[in-house]
């Protein structure tokens, strides 16, 4: 990876924190295990869901409610199905 791609994990790594546990989890082991072989489109979607507020992360994350945009709907569900 060069410098440019160090520092663009580490701003991503950075907006992944959420002051939620379960949150920083959740998108903590997929920038950990699935950022660097995803599809530019994939990313793309990825940096669309951490614009997202916290409190509709979670109902979404937790099931409590569903995600009305079906490429984040989908990347959710992708990410809930990582293993611990």
């Amino acid at each position: 990876m060069n410098g440019t791609g160090e520092v663009e994990l580490k701003r991503i790594r950075w907006r992944c924190r959420r002051g939620m546990r379960e949150l920083d989890q959740l998108f903590g082991r997929y920038v950990d295990r699935e950022w660097a072989n995803a599809s530019g489109e994939e990313r793309g979607v990825f940096l669309r869901l951490l614009d997202c507020e916290d409190d509709k992360l979670w109902r979404w994350f937790m099931g409590y409610e569903d995600c009305p945009d079906a490429a984040l709907a989908s990347l959710i569900q992708r990410i809930r199905q990582l293993p611990p």
